[in-house]
């Protein structure tokens, strides 16, 4: 593969007049992009270094950079890499490296490279074509052929004369443009037409330089809003917003399995043959990681044994129940009292017994957060759904909105933080005005509209967005102050208080653009998906994907005989695609996008080498896994497969 940026080192003259009247040197050099990813460094750092030393300077270190001109990770690589003592910085790039670099440090920045032309032009076009943006188009009249790009001269009138054998004489290598616009109207039967065109004069006006560079920095703010990556999925939420929010009709029988949580799977408490009561523990926690389990149904337990999770596939043990339909309720469903009447361990220890667990995915035990054993500032509820098409937790906003106040009240007391914010997306308006009607009240809780962002409701950037704080490698929120739920989580935690009832049912949105009907129900945890999918009319075809969960982070099913578990916001059903992997060509773009600030590329490339220092030293387990860098990867290439391999990897090294 030709790499597309290009550079090369300038002349040994030029180099020697640059490095006069310098010393003690710091060079930085960018791994090219565009080209065949190998994961082996460029050599003209090496070349320079050799040579510098040659003339007699001092090198202070050197350090090659991927991506130099993405100014957001250089400046983090570079913030203590130029050792102390350095007098200068000598940069390897093209020129969009090399201005970054100026901008960015406070020492004299030389060029040591000149960019090699590729049709003039560098970015992230892939094409062989390219444009100017010179805002006055030429296209119509000559053809399709750009005379500002495809001629070395930018020459708007015709050719100069000075072509031989069709090459242009200021650049033997290029075809002259103009005899190929000829051929091409002569062709389309428009060259008398072209004739008769009045002389073109480049109207310089045309490009507003001020307003441009006013859009330019405007979408650089924009861009980095809240915290750095991301990407803008289409969101596709109107197949199921319109849907109002009803009970799915009770099943006839219940999977519920012992582990839906994060941690040891709960010990059975029931066995084939007994009676059980909705809300009765069938399951006891484990482990300090761990939660219990509660029967979703009233009726006769059938099985306790091995049968197929959503998340974790076969062999998870289960408690399998015959819904008698009677409703009966388990006397341990009672009220616990008023918030004013509990005390901080009392709201833990309701948590943690009725088995309230993470609901925006991660299903962490809610109890344990509840006791983070650092000073917490601030609760934040997420209430962004920022998953495309997903639509349950924006339907418990608007019909639960009490309870999801209630809940972070109480969340609030278990902390003792004195602030509490609901972060909602910019897409919802209807449950953020309701929201701020509901709290208006509260002097201490704030509902908070952010720019519509993906993946902006995980904890980390959440915790970015609205605390401007960052979560150091390998901490927790709370070493950053605070305590972030979901607001299914914190409804069900309203519940456990309220009405003593635990988490034996949840909001699920079914939709996609292969379900029938979509819509958003109530659901009692342990209901098949497929039941829940031939209530709303089956799948449309054949070659379809079944999440569970959204299109970006789901959970891809390979049976639908498999229970909805407390983390069970969605069910969606997709086309299925079979696009096919082809090689890194190291755009970058997956660099660009990353929320945490990886370069995800290496973890394809290392777990292909089988290189575990080298995923270790590019923090493979910072990923959050949330597939911005698998969505926007021009190759096509499985990177959250990868990295998951990977951490597997890593985890497994002694």
């Amino acid at each position: 593969m030709e790499n597309y940026t290009k550079y090369r080192l300038k002349s040994s003259e030029e180099l020697s007049d640059a490095l006069a009247g310098t010393d003690n040197i710091f060079v930085i050099a960018c791994n090219k992009c565009f080209k065949e990813f190998t994961g082996e460094e460029e050599p003209e750092c090496g070349e320079f270094e050799a040579f510098a030393e040659a003339q007699g300077k001092d090198v202070t270190g050197a350090v090659r950079v991927d991506f130099l001109c993405n100014k957001v990770q250089t400046l983090r690589k570079l913030r203590d890499a130029v050792p102390a003592g350095t007098e200068s910085v000598f940069v390897i790039s093209c020129g969009l490296g090399i201005q970054t670099v100026a901008d960015m440090l406070p020492l004299p920045v030389f060029a040591a490279s000149d960019s090699i032309p590729c049709r003039g032009h560098h970015g992230m076009a892939l094409t062989p074509k390219a444009c100017d943006a010179c805002a006055q188009c030429y296209l119509n009249v000559t053809g399709g052929i750009c005379p500002v790009v495809d001629c070395s001269k930018s020459l708007l009138n015709g050719q100069c004369g000075g072509a031989k054998d069709g090459k242009c004489e200021a650049d033997p290598s290029r075809d002259c443009a103009w005899e190929q616009i000829q051929r091409r109207l002569e062709k389309l039967g428009r060259l008398e037409e072209f004739r008769d065109q009045p002389v073109q004069l480049r109207d310089y006006s045309k490009v507003d330089h001020k307003r441009i560079t006013e859009y330019v920095n405007a979408i650089r703010e924009k861009r980095l809003d809240g915290f750095y990556g991301g990407v803008h999925p289409a969101e596709h939420k109107e197949m199921s917003e319109h849907a109002d929010l009803v009970r799915f009709p009770e099943p006839d029988v219940v999977v519920i399995p012992l582990s839906m949580h994060t941690g040891k799977p709960a010990e059975p408490l029931v066995k084939a043959g007994d009676r059980v009561r909705v809300g009765q523990k069938i399951g006891e926690q484990a482990g300090f990681i761990s939660a219990p389990v509660h029967a979703s149904v009233s009726g006769t337990v059938l099985a306790v044994e091995p049968r197929r999770h959503p998340v974790l596939g076969s062999g998870v043990l289960s408690v399998v129940i015959q819904n008698d339909k009677l409703g009966t309720l388990d006397e341990s469903v009672r009220p616990h009292g008023d918030i004013e009447e509990l005390s901080r361990s009392e709201i833990v220890e309701i948590v943690k017994d009725k088995g309230i667990v993470g609901m925006g995915g991660a299903s962490f035990p809610a109890y344990v957060k509840l006791q983070p054993g650092k000073p917490i500032d601030a609760v934040l509820l997420n209430g962004c759904e920022c998953e495309p098409m997903l639509t349950a937790d924006h339907k418990v906003l608007l019909h639960c909105a009490d309870d999801v106040i209630y809940g972070l009240r109480l969340i609030m007391k278990a902390v003792g933080a004195p602030r509490g914010v609901i972060v909602v997306e910019d897409n919802k308006p209807d449950a953020i005005a309701l929201l701020r009607e509901k709290t208006a009240a509260y002097e201490n809780i704030e509902v908070m509209a952010v720019r519509t962002k993906y993946p902006q409701g995980a904890e980390k950037m959440l915790i970015k967005r609205v605390l401007g704080r960052s979560v150091p490698s390998g901490g927790l929120p709370a070493d950053a102050g605070a305590v972030v739920s979901n607001v299914s989580s914190s409804k069900a935690i309203a519940d456990a208080v309220r009405t003593g009832m635990p988490l034996i049912e949840r909001v699920v949105c079914v939709t996609g653009e292969r379900v029938r009907t979509p819509g958003n129900y109530i659901v009692k945890v342990g209901t098949s998906f497929r039941e829940i999918l031939d209530f709303c009319g089956g799948v449309v075809g054949d070659d379809v994907t079944v999440k569970m969960g959204g299109p970006m982070m789901g959970v891809p099913q390979t049976e639908l005989d498999v229970p909805v578990i407390k983390a069970a916001n969605g069910i969606i059903a997709l086309e299925a695609d079979h696009t096919e992997a082809q090689a890194c060509i190291k755009c970058g773009r997956c660099a660009d996008v990353c929320p945490m600030e990886l370069s995800p590329l290496y973890f394809a490339k290392y777990v292909e080498t089988g290189s575990l220092q080298g995923l270790k030293e590019q923090n493979i387990m910072d990923c959050m896994e949330c597939r911005c860098c698998e969505y926007i990867c021009s190759s096509k290439i499985p990177l959250v497969t990868k990295i998951r391999e990977g951490k597997a990897a890593v985890r497994g090294m002694k």
